[in-house]
């Protein structure tokens, strides 16, 4: 006899879900405001994030099969949560949401005050909220929207059982869009017929400019997001960023969220794909090899330098180089450990370099998380001349072991061998003198400038939030403003003075487990703001709790942990089981006080029992 009882409903934690509240109000919802009650019956899916941060882009990226495929069930909310002060201003983030193609609401939360009540303690963090209204599941960083598809394809199976499901249209309203010749562009280059080539972001294309830095001459690219080599109607980009000159008279292009460099002939206007395979590099994947074979991860910029085209390779924090002759690629310097630390280049720690210029004894390049101006060597060691961390920003001038500037994204090399510095968020073009080590303010009023052009006397601003590039004449004196100094704003967590027990929370998808066929599968790796805060526990281990030592002597600082683990499909009879990395990086900033708390849980994937 065959039993037609259905299925058990799977047993998993449930915390009900806190209220949605954010001082911005709602994007994407043609002015409607919602609260969860509105969206019972519901899977939601909420995305903490913040638009600096190229992890939440990659996340943002990795939702949108997920979101097509469960749209009648599945609802993404991104909360925006705001990492510098720029990021809280609500046009920005009005911004933030068109330039990176965001197809769902957005509630902005300028105080953190749904971050808070959810707990959350990095960015990204997914959180799935069940049709009932509990949350049933928690990630923190990239790779988990494997394990997402998952849980939400059994809770639609159980609430659909239990009749608790409701389909239908979700509450996304797409706003209108603007007319203007250029959305959002990134990046810039003078070309040698005078006109502009300018990579059109969130139109997926290149713009050549006549001289005049407006007139149209020709666009490259249909204009829909894709990966495909062809003509200038026929190829395809994804968010296009840094360009560069090859001595061939072809232009390198940085396709970031394609995570490949692609080529333009200028003449044929023939695009090719150098290198990238279309797939992001994760933890494991080859550091070295031929151009088409190696995956890379949201490339930023591009510069020639000592023959080779060096690469910002903002997703993991590293320099790459792509060598023409050859077609190989290749890490050059940064450990993919997020972070400021100077060095040899195999040691030095980068956090989203997103802007390169090469003079011919110095690469420069804007670190845009740690708001640093910094510098390599020919022998590849790495220097920092502006900049102290990723917690400390501003608008400050005056000797550059204090001046500030808040996620640069563009650097150029001047005539007189100092530095203009695209300072995005604090919408100015500053200036690094070498000579005297001070920092000065060349121009204000810009509106999110991501790069700039020498041309002659003048200085060409990619006006990045106003869609267009503004001329300047480079000034003789710099500009005065007044001061003002930033730290992440980010409650601090009350932790006992000496022994804290770390505990990163993993709970592999239903279906996996932890793949130990090749030895540990997790890693944690453990720092802190200042060294001094750690006297026992730094280093890299493969357990994924650790019991830290903190120094009473040292009040408060920032744990730095990165942890990864990898998974795959729970299945004996498949040699080759589909496997996931899951992988994240925090910062959390603790203050010691007797008293507090003897354990830091952070969720890699999972809830904290």
């Amino acid at each position: 006899m065959t039993d037609s009882s259905p299925a058990p409903t799977p047993r998993r934690a449930r915390v009900r879900a806190p209220e949605l509240t954010g001082k911005g109000g709602w994007l994407n919802t043609g002015g409607k405001q919602y609260s969860l009650a509105d969206l019972r019956g519901r899977i939601v899916l909420l995305d903490f994030w913040t638009f600096c941060c190229v992890n939440c882009l990659h996340v943002l990226d990795e939702l949108r099969e997920l979101e097509d495929k469960h749209r009648d069930t599945v609802v993404v909310i991104g909360v925006h949560s705001p990492k510098f002060v720029h990021e809280a201003e609500h046009q920005a983030v009005i911004d933030a949401v068109e330039r990176y193609g965001v197809e769902h609401p957005v509630l902005d939360d300028p105080e953190l005050a749904t971050w808070k009540q959810y707990a959350v303690r990095a960015w990204p963090t997914l959180v799935v909220i069940d049709p009932e209204g509990y949350v049933v599941a928690q990630h923190a960083g990239e790779g988990h929207v494997h394990a997402i598809e998952r849980l939400v394809t059994e809770l639609e199976a159980e609430h659909a059982a239990k009749g608790t499901l409701r389909r239908g249209d979700g509450p996304y309203v797409a706003p209108e869009p603007e007319p203007t010749v250029l959305r959002f562009p990134g990046k810039a280059l003078l070309l040698p017929s005078g006109n502009f080539l300018v990579s059109d972001t969130t139109r997926h294309q290149l713009v050549e400019l006549e001289a005049d830095g407006e007139s149209v001459v020709r666009r490259i690219g249909s204009g829909v997001r894709g990966l495909s080599d062809g003509t200038a109607d026929t190829a395809t980009f994804n968010e296009p960023q840094g360009l560069a000159l090859l001595d061939d008279g072809s232009v390198v292009v940085v396709d970031t969220v394609n995570h490949a460099l692609r080529r333009l002939d200028l003449t044929s206007g023939e695009v090719t794909t150098l290198a990238g395979t279309g797939r992001q590099w994760m933890q494991g994947d080859a550091t070295s090899g031929p151009g088409r074979e190696v995956n890379l991860s949201s490339p930023w910029d591009v510069a020639w330098w000592q023959g080779k085209v060096w690469i910002a390779m903002a997703g993991v924090h590293q320099l790459w180089t792509y060598d023409p002759a050859d077609g190989t690629v290749s890490v050059a310097a940064g450990t993919t450990n997020e972070g400021l630390v100077d060095g040899p280049g195999a040691e030095a720690w980068f956090a989203q370099p997103s802007g390169l210029a090469a003079t011919p004894d110095r690469l420069w390049l804007a670190d845009s998380e740690t708001s640093a101006l910094r510098w390599v060597d020919p022998d590849g060691t790495v220097h920092t001349a502006v900049g102290t961390g990723l917690f400390d920003f501003g608008h400050r001038d005056g000797a550059a072991e204090q001046a500030l500037f808040q996620h640069p994204l563009g650097v150029n090399a001047l005539p007189d061998g100092s530095v203009a510095v695209s300072d995005t968020y604090n919408h100015a073009l500053r200036r690094y003198n070498p000579t005297t080590d001070e920092v000065t303010t060349l121009a204000t009023d810009l509106r999110e400038p991501s790069d700039a052009v020498l041309v002659g006397d003048d200085i060409v601003v990619v006006e990045s939030a106003r869609h267009r590039l503004t001329r300047l004449r480079l000034p003789e004196e710099a500009v005065r403003v007044e001061a003002v100094a930033h730290r992440t704003q980010r409650a601090a967590t009350e932790v006992a003075p000496g022994r804290l027990r770390l505990d990163v929370i993993f709970q592999a998808p239903a279906g996996q487990k932890l793949d130990t066929r090749y030895g540990p599968s997790t890693r944690l790796l453990v720092s802190s703001t200042p060294p001094e805060l750690l006297v026992d526990g730094e280093g890299v281990g493969t357990d994924l709790s650790r019991v830290l030592e903190l120094d009473p002597a040292v009040p408060e600082g920032v744990l730095h942990v990165s942890a990864m683990a990898a998974s795959c499909d729970d299945d004996p009879s498949n040699e080759y089981p589909a496997c996931h990395v899951h992988q994240q990086d925090w910062g959390v900033p603790v203050r010691l006080t007797e008293g507090g708390a003897d354990r830091l849980p952070l969720v890699l994937a999972g809830l904290d029992a």
